[in-house]
């Protein structure tokens, strides 16, 4: 796969809110992007707040903008704050720089695309993504060496 499809981000996104409801986590929003940031799916528990769907938006965003997972770019944002004011100011506050924010690769380690996830602790929001991307046969970077 080159190019990341409807189909197959309207897959994630309803998989991923799928994990949650099995695992017993608290609602939640998926976004799914394309590799310029447009996006292709974006799914709300009917439980989720009103609010979930822009902050998984903004945590994909994040990790499109800067090129990392959500879990190197909460590192960065902590280590430099000031330079993540700054890219919050140019994005009209579009980036969560927090986990949660996956880059969605091919079997190549192609970038296709990425997801956001928002809802429960920013660890069970990745995990359920992470849990929806293998389902689909792609490999999920977070940010971590081992993702």
């Amino acid at each position: 796969m080159s190019i990341l499809d409807v189909e197959t981000a309207a897959r994630l996104a309803a998989a991923t809110l799928r994990q949650a409801r099995e695992l017993g986590i608290k609602p939640l929003a998926a976004a799914v992007l394309d590799a310029a940031g447009h996006p292709l799916a974006v799914l709300r528990d009917e439980q989720a707040s009103f609010l979930r769907p822009r902050i998984a938006s903004g945590k994909a965003r994040g990790c499109l903008g800067m090129g990392v997972g959500g879990r190197e770019l909460a590192r960065r944002a902590q280590a430099m704050p000031t330079f993540f004011d700054a890219i919050n100011s140019l994005t009209d506050g579009e980036v969560i720089p927090v986990p949660g924010g996956i880059l969605l690769r091919d079997a190549q380690g192609r970038l296709l695309g990425a997801m956001g996830v928002s809802g429960d602790s920013s660890d069970n929001d990745e995990h359920c993504a992470l849990l929806a991307i293998a389902a689909v046969g792609l490999r999920g970077d977070t940010g971590d060496p081992q993702s």
